[in-house]
């Protein structure tokens, strides 16, 4: 039976794609690394460096605004959201994480376009610094792969 179902296949081949990438700066040493991590991936599925944006925010709290203005303006196939947020001992923490992370899935799906969302909650730096590499490229594969797997869709 599964030999007759129509399977999309998963493809992360990214060439020709523009992809547009909001960072958050808060927590900058673990932001860093999902940067580094996820533009290298990025260029390593076959996207070409001059398609890729990269803006700079405040904090997660920040990202989806220019999310959704990067969206609004048409320009890209996917876009990408960097940041760490790490708890303290306020409720601070619950607040960030909870409405970045609403703010981007809106945009995503106001907007119906891919939003891969590696803006990292963890409990410790440390935690955070294990995730940013394994993350930030599994950004990059998210994003093209949810583009890719959209045009099979529409095709």
């Amino acid at each position: 039976m599964l030999d007759q179902v129509n399977t999309i296949a998963p493809d992360v081949f990214g060439k020709g794609l523009k992809i547009g990438v909001v960072m958050g700066r808060f927590n900058e040493n673990v932001c860093h690394g999902l940067r580094d991590a996820c533009l290298a991936e990025l260029v390593n599925l076959g996207v070409a460096a001059g398609d890729i944006t990269l803006a700079t925010v405040p904090g997660a709290l920040e990202a989806p605004l220019v999310l959704q203005t990067m969206a609004k303006s048409g320009r890209f196939d996917a876009l990408i959201a960097l940041g760490a947020v790490i708890r303290g001992e306020t409720y601070h923490f619950e607040l960030v994480s909870n409405e970045s992370g609403a703010g981007i899935t809106r945009v995503g799906l106001d907007f119906n376009i891919p939003i891969a969302n590696a803006i990292l909650t963890t409990e410790t730096d440390e935690q955070a610094e294990v995730r940013m590499t394994v993350k930030g490229r599994e950004a990059a594969q998210v994003a093209i792969e949810m583009v890719n797997l959209h045009k099979a869709l529409r095709a």
